[in-house]
């Protein structure tokens, strides 16, 4: 029954390890939502899955620990719905990001981005009105497209080497008009109308440097393809996690099914060695 109740505190410790790069993850998101991102909402729930996780893990070692049955319990039924979170939330995060990319553009080394090319509940969440209006507010403040200007001896760089740049989603659709406007570079955030296309985007841009293209659809668009590759990145870790846990918590099961066994079997087992034990008889 040592064994058992050893195994099972094993299993608990690993699954606190395991919260800590699913939090993380979270954390991580929490970092992207306050500079780039700027979906504010997204990373709790996994931090607060990451938390649960520590949570029970500690719950279920102090179970092992003082073989309180009704603490060993409580962690496997818990760990049960957490997992079974944990793979709605991923399962989520690839559904709700499996459409939309960048559109490559002739001669040029970055993107264009369009929000017809993204749908779902992410981008009908990102394209409300009201709610577009403080990510674009969030964008703005984060100095994203004050950040790509490139000077050389105070002369900002030519055309040509600003087309060769490998701008990010933000960058490329929020900082500078679509391509097919035919706007005519001045430097990375300012640019001549051309003779191009005359889409409402190509209408929504202004060289106010507190407007830009931040409320553009390719604005939307760009903040959909950044949030496509966190949520990616992080999807990884988590599926990567949820594996190794889904594996542990049924390593977990059976210990437990055993120390019950055993708990079970020890007054039988303590009954026989009485019985067997041969009667003293006095004279």
């Amino acid at each position: 029954m040592r064994t058992s109740n050893h195994l099972i505190g094993i299993i608990n410790f690993v699954t606190f390890l395991l919260s800590i790069p699913i939090l993380g993850g979270g954390i991580w998101l929490s970092s992207r939502a306050n500079s780039t991102d700027c979906m504010k909402f997204l990373q709790w729930p996994l931090i607060i899955i990451g938390v649960a996780i520590m949570v029970i893990s500690l719950a279920g070692f102090a179970g092992a620990c003082y073989r309180n049955t009704c603490l060993l319990w409580f962690y496997l039924f818990a760990m049960f719905f957490i997992i079974a979170t944990l793979i709605g939330f991923v399962i989520f995060a690839y559904v709700t990001t499996s459409k939309g990319s960048g559109r490559p553009v002739l001669n040029r080394a970055y993107r264009d981005y369009y929000l017809v090319d993204y749908s779902g509940w992410l981008e009908e969440r990102v394209a409300q009105g009201g709610y577009w209006g403080k990510i674009a507010v969030c964008v703005r403040d984060s100095k994203v497209c004050k950040k790509i200007g490139r000077t050389s001896g105070g002369v900002p760089e030519s055309a040509d080497r600003f087309y060769q740049r490998r701008l990010n989603s933000i960058e490329s659709g929020c900082c500078k008009p679509p391509t097919e406007c035919g706007f005519v570079y001045v430097n990375e955030t300012l640019w001549d109308s051309g003779g191009g296309s005359t889409s409402t985007d190509c209408q929504r841009w202004n060289n106010d440097q507190e407007t830009l293209c931040y409320n553009c659809d390719s604005c939307k668009a760009g903040v959909l393809a950044s949030l496509k590759k966190s949520w990616r990145k992080v999807s990884v870790i988590n599926i990567v996690a949820l594996i190794i846990l889904v594996i542990v918590y049924v390593i977990g099961c059976a210990a437990f099914r055993n120390n019950k066994r055993m708990d079970n079997d020890e007054p039988y087992g303590e009954s026989r060695m009485t019985k067997s034990q041969p009667s003293q008889f006095h004279l």
